[in-house]
């Protein structure tokens, strides 16, 4: 006997303000802290709702060791103070964890295994290097078969760049839009309604006493975005992957600190508590190109989650794409002819960061949230994802 899917509702959707990674606002506060402040902030968003109902948490992080190792997501359950019987797991499917997090609850809930579960993503680019501290390639890919793996993004960007014809200026262009579009929504208060502050605690040596004091102050505005960029700016940056390409760090996404978390339920729960939900989670995708070239990934996640939840692409309303580089990003819009007006109004990565693990997390609180405040219907978090892939998932406003 075949059993029907149940919908999987989102019912709170927040996360923490981004930080930049090294010298940034969260670079001596752990990834598991920061975990701990959205699931308390999520669950807090629905007080009717039963802790004890939640089965598992599913987060995702890309580089799950050190401060954000040993289960980051059961450890930041019991920190957070979540019953007991509250599973958790983490995965990782690099910059897409957060977004596939979300992905694998959804689906507990929608094969009538689970009726609430929590999804999220944490990442400290400050506390774990991209690679890790201790990074161990496999010899095999760097046979000639195989070495599109072992390109760095960066390279991989110039790849695009070059095959998909995206100009120097083009991606310059594209990055000023990305933090002026930054910039606007934050003087508009857009993002406060998705956004748990943090508070951050500082220990400061009084060398004249010889006590350490505490400094404590509270975040909550992304810190990345800044007003004075300027194409002349950016012009001046030098290629940094490639020595006669056009890729720079100024139309690169940035590393950053920081974690998102959503609470889904089922709708006997939504009935049994009175709640309200926020979305759908309508579809899910992932699909692979070749590594060389990983940032077109999008390309192909896009037409196959729109499939997947039975609607065409000209019905999103809003585009959440990860702008790891802007040559990608701009490689995506002009093979799938997005509408650029729907696709990331209020900035991206190249603006506001790119905590990687943690972001499939957070833009899907950027979208739940802009989809209630502009009255849309459907929106989409998608990201190329290294070492060849791109995802996908789609939102619906209830």
């Amino acid at each position: 006997m075949t059993k029907q899917l149940q919908d999987a509702y989102i019912v709170a959707a927040t996360r923490t303000p981004i930080g930049k990674s090294g010298r940034g606002m969260f670079k001596n506060t752990r990834p598991d802290d920061l975990l701990v402040r959205v699931l308390q902030s999520a669950l807090a968003q629905v007080p009717n709702l039963d802790p004890k109902l939640i089965e598992d948490a599913i987060v995702g992080c890309s580089f799950p060791e050190a401060e954000q190792g040993s289960n980051l997501a059961r450890m930041a359950v019991l920190l957070a103070g979540l019953p007991k019987t509250v599973g958790g797991i983490t995965v990782n499917r690099f910059c897409a964890s957060g977004i596939s997090a979300i992905a694998m609850a959804a689906d507990r809930i929608r094969v009538g295994e689970s009726d609430v579960m929590i999804a999220a993503g944490a990442e400290s680019m400050s506390m774990v290097p991209m690679m890790g501290h201790h990074p161990s390639m496999n010899m095999g890919i760097f046979k000639d078969e195989n070495i599109g793996m072992a390109y760095g993004m960066g390279l991989t960007a110039e790849k695009v760049a070059q095959q998909w014809n995206i100009s120097r200026e083009a991606q310059d262009a594209f990055a000023l839009q990305s933090h002026q579009r930054a910039i606007a929504a934050q003087n508009a208060g857009y993002f406060d309604a998705e956004t748990t502050s943090v508070e951050i605690i500082e220990r400061i040596p009084n060398l004249a006493t010889g006590q350490i004091e505490l400094k404590t102050r509270t975040v909550s505005r992304d810190e990345g975005a800044r007003p004075d960029t300027s194409l002349e700016g950016l012009a001046k940056l030098r290629p940094v992957f490639a020595n006669k390409g056009s890729v720079t760090a100024g139309n690169s996404s940035q590393t950053s600190d920081g974690a998102g978390a959503v609470i889904l339920v089922s709708e006997k729960i939504l009935k049994l508590f009175n709640l309200t939900p926020l979305a759908r989670f309508a579809s899910f995708a992932v699909r692979g190109v070749p590594p060389e070239i990983m940032g077109i990934g999008p390309k192909e996640a896009i037409p196959a989650a729109c499939r997947a939840a039975g609607i065409t692409q000209d019905q999103i309303d809003w585009f959440e794409l990860n702008e790891a580089f802007a040559a990608q990003s701009l490689a995506v819009v002009q093979d799938l002819g997005l509408d650029p007006a729907k696709v990331n109004p209020m900035g991206g990565a190249i603006a506001l960061g790119h905590p990687l693990g943690a972001t499939g997390a957070i833009r899907s609180a950027t979208t739940i949230h802009a989809l209630h405040r502009n009255n849309l219907k459907y929106g989409m978090v998608t990201m190329c994802v290294g070492t060849g892939m791109g995802a996908a998932g789609i939102f619906e406003r209830m």
